[in-house]
């Protein structure tokens, strides 16, 4: 017997090509070669940088400008930049992009897909309160006025009124609701007693916020009437220090007082993503956070883009909270009810 040499071995038939990618995959790095997921890698890194834009908001250093609270405010609109990324991905053609651009996607719609797909809350209440910045150069008062009482509020907050204006509001609300007191710019209509009426020191040199307490049969609410510093665009970039200062002071009162019942109503010149306003936030609980539908805005009145004006209460529960339609303002007015 002889072994078989090697041109006696038989030589395996050759896998079919089409046979065998049948079977498996191509490899990553194949994959990767490909023309249509080698383009578009530098799309791809800017789709990240904005996942980590939207996701990581909280790390953006509030230097120089205070670009942190910037994005803050308007945290929601970095939706708008998953467009560009998507229209680079077409263009390109390139599945990498394409892939990368859908994480920011993720992020944005775990951040914000239950405000965007929520309706407002309802249901029986026992509190209903209306927040409105009038503007102080509001060519109609009274046309204002009007439209608040639509809402039907046992409780109404009005800021920025001028002192020769209050009157003007006063002709319409006067009527409606049997209580009012006032302190600088900021005043108070209800349909339940008002008592220990008194300004609250915000450091703005003149009266931009009041305390008072309302007699309701079940129980006394402290209410805040409140409307804090503005923020301005400037040289140095997004100019909080005074609203923030503002925030402090108001939430300093607000943590001393031993109501079982707070109320914060009024424009705060922020929004709860705001980390300007986490000494507010941290103790307080705001409706159209807690039971609104949408994200809120109310400034400016003619396309909202912020949700600068709020309703925060301690001690009572949200049932529901919605921005009402435009008056003759900057601002849109915002209505919320409680249960005790």
């Amino acid at each position: 017997m002889t072994w078989p040499t090697t041109t006696d071995t038989p030589t395996p038939p050759a896998a079919d090509a089409r046979g065998s990618r049948r079977w498996s995959w191509p490899g990553f790095q194949e994959l990767m070669a490909r023309p249509a997921w080698r383009r578009g890698r530098i799309v791809a890194v800017f789709a990240l940088l904005v996942a980590l834009l939207i996701g990581g908001h909280s790390l953006v250093p509030n230097t120089p400008g205070h670009i942190g609270s910037l994005l803050e405010t308007f945290l929601p609109w970095t939706g708008l930049l998953l467009l560009p990324l998507l229209a680079a991905a077409a263009v390109r053609r390139s599945w990498t992009a394409l892939v990368a651009s859908a994480l920011p996607a993720v992020v944005w719609l775990a951040m914000f897909g239950g405000t965007v797909f929520s309706s407002a809350g309802s249901g029986p209440y026992d509190l209903r309160v209306v927040t409105h910045n009038i503007n102080a150069e509001n060519p109609d008062p009274a046309g204002t006025a009007r439209s608040l009482l639509e809402a039907k509020a046992d409780v109404v907050a009005l800021e920025e009124i001028p002192s020769g204006q209050r009157g003007r509001y006063g002709a319409v609300l006067d009527k409606a609701y049997r209580y009012h007191a006032a302190e600088g710019t900021v005043a108070l209509w209800s349909n339940f007693p008002i008592e220990d009426v008194e300004p609250v020191d915000v450091g703005m040199g003149w009266t931009r916020a009041m305390r008072a307490k309302l007699v309701t049969e079940k129980g006394e609410v402290t209410v805040y009437v409140a409307h804090l510093a503005s923020v301005r665009f400037g040289p140095g970039g997004f100019g909080i220090d005074q609203r923030d200062d503002t925030v402090r002071r108001l939430a300093a009162a607000v943590d001393a007082d031993p109501a079982k019942y707070v109320l914060v109503a009024g424009d705060l010149n922020g929004t709860v993503a705001d980390r300007g306003l986490e000494p507010l936030t941290d103790g307080l609980t705001d409706a159209q956070d807690a039971a609104g539908g949408g994200f809120g805005f109310t400034w400016p009145a003619s396309l909202p883009m912020a949700a600068i004006d709020h309703v925060m209460v301690r001690g009572l529960d949200p049932v529901s909270a919605k921005v009402l339609p435009k008056t003759t303002s900057d601002h849109r007015p915002v209505q919320a009810d409680f249960k005790f």
